[in-house]
């Protein structure tokens, strides 16, 4: 019978392998769920892993939704990292936004395409103040950061519809729950004509170089792991532990409410309450796929961005539902944790030995 047996050391090998078995358990689980609703199997792959990539526009919509799963998902690696976890980056995603479209909704007529800077700042300012709500109350009363974190995505979601649908209203919107459309001025500059992806793509992709050094080759982020992982050791060190917390959750929140900023100011162009598109939790999919890893978020971003874009194809052209996409998303996490015991563990084939009858004492 097949049995677990632990490896003397975790398998680097199994590592590396792990998220590619994990990705192949998730196709062969999508060609069956395509067989069982009655769809061709290599119709509704080509959704997923291959329409994404034909002509240009479809690889700038591409690039448009990786964008904010990159960003999160670079600051969520950071947090787990620390041992500091952080489940509601969707709720600082949101108050991004909301301060983002606060500062872009004051500009006026003759505002300069600088006034972009602002925007962005104060999107990161809105998801360092609503991450700070997380580490204030895990520092001083050990609530648990975890759901603390989660129960404020409500909140955040309860603010951004009482403005969109109250005091931010357009006035001239048909009644619509949604803010005026941003200026030309406030707008986040494309990269391309005819286009849709922006320098938010750009900014994600020097982020990953930027954490990749920080976490590996600065010495403040090693003092921030060390803190967060091993606290009696930090103090031991002279690191802090409530350092390490603090440094995490701010950076954490200001680049999901950095991901906010850029996603109002550039492909939406306004506040609404469709802001909050599950980008927060889809990305700590991404920061686990990616091995909380810089790099690896670059490329786990870009195929959870896969998953976005299939699963809107596959509700227009297959008349499947959209919730394929979260679908998707959860096998794939799911794959990923079994494959990862095989990291600590090795599978072996022990032969059943049967059992031999236990004689009774002679009498």
């Amino acid at each position: 019978m097949l049995q677990l047996e632990a490896r003397p050391a975790p398998s680097r090998a199994m590592s590396l392998a792990s998220p590619l078995i994990a990705l192949l358990v998730t196709v062969l689980a999508g060609a069956a769920l395509f067989a069982l609703l009655g769809k061709d199997p290599s119709r509704g792959l080509a959704m997923f892993f291959v329409e994404p990539f034909r002509g240009a526009n479809a690889v700038s919509e591409l690039c448009v939704k990786a964008t904010p799963l990159m960003l999160i998902g670079l600051g969520l690696a950071v947090c787990y990292r620390a041992n500091v976890w952080n489940i509601g980056a969707e709720g600082q995603f949101v108050l991004g936004a909301i301060a983002a479209s606060g500062v872009a909704m004051h500009a006026s007529a003759d505002s300069s395409h600088w006034i972009v800077l602002p925007i962005l700042l104060a999107g990161v300012l809105g998801g360092m103040a609503w991450a700070a709500i997380v580490a204030f109350l895990r520092d001083r009363a050990n609530a648990s950061e975890i759901l603390v974190s989660l129960m404020l995505v409500y909140v955040a979601n309860q603010l951004l519809n009482y403005l969109v649908y109250g005091a931010w209203k357009d006035p001239d919107g048909y009644g619509f729950p949604q803010t005026i459309t941003f200026l030309d001025a406030t707008r986040i500059p494309r990269l391309f004509a005819g286009l849709r992806v922006n320098i938010g793509f750009v900014a994600a992709l020097v982020s990953v170089a930027t954490f990749w050094l920080f976490l590996f080759r600065v010495y403040g982020g090693f003092q921030m792991q060390v803190g967060g992982l091993a606290a009696a050791a930090a103090r031991y060190a002279g690191f802090s532990s409530r350092r390490a917390l603090w440094v995490a959750l701010m950076i954490s929140g200001g680049m999901a409410g950095l991901a906010g900023a850029f996603e109002v100011a550039g492909p939406i162009g306004q506040l609404t309450p469709y802001v909050p598109a599950g980008y927060g939790f889809a990305a700590i999919i991404v920061a686990y796929v990616g091995r909380l890893n810089p790099v690896g978020v670059l490329f786990s971003s870009l195929l959870m961005s896969l998953f976005y874009i299939g699963g809107e194809l596959a509700q227009s052209r297959l008349g499947l539902p959209k919730s394929l996409t979260g679908v998707f998303q959860g096998v794939l996490l799911f794959s990923l944790l079994a494959s990862d015991t095989l990291i600590n563990y090795r599978v072996r084939w022990h032969a059943a030995h049967p059992a031999h009858p236990v004689k009774s004492p002679a009498a």
